[in-house]
């Protein structure tokens, strides 16, 4: 298939630092290309992909030192899609609900991936206006508040297997947290946990400037125990260590989070996870298996005291399995042939037919990609 991949604009493809739906869309695109589809990314200029790139803006918005607005650029980004659109075989949007009045005489030839929260009452509006496009959720809770959707189906994040290295046990001895410094994400709820499990915890995390305040007035003052370090933000390369000498990862988030970046990262290193029953927490953790959920600090501190009973090499396997990227590339291609099959019943003469040639049917698994394919299919009939 010709597929066009459609990032947001606030960080490159994928990002320096922290910036997971972008991160998301470059392995996404690298893997489509290595299975033998045609892949055209729009995106940032200082994007870096095995996709033909479009470069819709010299540098991505949050690296951007001069005065810049998020909309203006995304409608120009949108307009050369608009332009090329006939190019492709499917159209496939990273940009929530941006899109939707540009393109509705297309949407049977969409693929719209939600990647933030749906429990905003102005989306309800907005997708009742337009509830001809085909979505996919990157977790089922995600779907709760919009159950209406035209939701094809699920497909969980996925990263390579290369990308972070497995560590059979946290040698460094302390709970990590990792991610973005805001109300929602918890890292009080962090400092709390691993005081009272009487563990030290690192905290590697970027703060916003619209978090500035937070942080200041609320975290810093917690800052003071010897046992808690606050790194900052750290780059992916960073992670690995990170994370791999974590004796685990804190998840203490307060809303209902889509999908968690955060914790098939933490898999990925064979680290295990605790995290708050929230969103799709449920979904990712295998309780007692690749970690613990908890419904409160209390409960928190006692699993990151029982964090030895897990087997790191199984959480490790258990991300090869369901999170890899091979099993989001053919979550995607499934995807895609169920938007294209739909397509063949019902378009109307505006549509243009598929392109000649269009790989519309699965290519060969191969050995390897075997127990991935088992997995999925267990999961889309639960």
């Amino acid at each position: 298939m010709r597929i066009a991949q459609i990032a947001p604009l606030y960080e490159s493809v994928p990002p320096k630092f922290y910036g997971g739906t972008e991160r998301v869309v470059a392995h996404l695109s690298d893997e489509l290309v290595r299975r033998g589809h045609e892949v055209v990314l729009f995106a940032s200029a200082d994007s870096e992909t095995l996709a033909e790139l479009v470069p819709c803006r010299e540098m991505a918005l949050r690296l951007d030192k001069e005065l810049s607005w998020d909309l203006p650029a995304h409608l120009s980004m949108l307009a050369e899609v608009r332009s090329r659109a006939c190019d492709f075989d499917i159209l496939h949007f990273h940009l929530d609900c941006m899109h939707l009045p540009m393109f509705a005489d297309l949407a049977h030839h969409t693929l719209t991936t939600t990647h933030g929260r749906q429990d905003v009452k102005d989306l309800r509006r907005l997708y009742q206006l337009y509830p001809e496009f085909p979505l996919v959720s990157i977790s089922d809770s995600q779907r709760k508040p919009l159950p209406f959707l035209r939701w094809v189906r699920t497909v969980h994040h996925g990263y390579p297997k290369s990308q972070y290295t497995f560590s059979p046990e946290g040698k460094g001895g302390y709970l990590a947290f990792l991610g973005r410094i805001s109300p929602e994400k918890g890292v009080d709820r962090a400092i709390a946990i691993a005081k009272r499990a009487g563990l030290p915890l690192r905290i590697a995390a970027k703060v916003d400037s619209a978090d500035r305040g937070y942080f200041d007035n609320h975290i810093a003052p917690l800052l003071d125990d010897h046992d808690v370090e606050f790194i900052g933000e750290i780059g992916e390369d960073e992670k690995s260590e990170f994370l791999g000498r974590a004796r685990g990862l804190i998840f203490p988030i307060d809303w209902l989070e889509p999908f968690g970046l955060v914790m098939i990262e933490a898999f990925a290193c064979g680290t295990p996870v605790i995290a708050f029953n929230r969103g799709s927490v449920p979904e990712v953790i295998e309780h007692g298996k690749t970690g613990f959920v908890v419904n409160s600090i209390e409960e928190a501190a006692e699993a990151a005291n029982r964090l030895g009973e897990i087997n790191r090499a199984h959480v490790r396997a258990t991300f090869e399995r369901r999170f890899s990227v091979e099993a989001m590339a053919m979550g995607y291609e499934s995807a895609y042939r169920a938007v294209l099959g739909l397509v063949d019943g019902i378009r109307p003469e505006r549509f243009r037919p598929v392109r000649e040639g269009a790989i519309l049917t699965p290519r060969e698994v191969t050995p390897a990609e075997v127990p991935i394919a088992a997995a999925l299919a267990a999961e889309a009939i639960a």
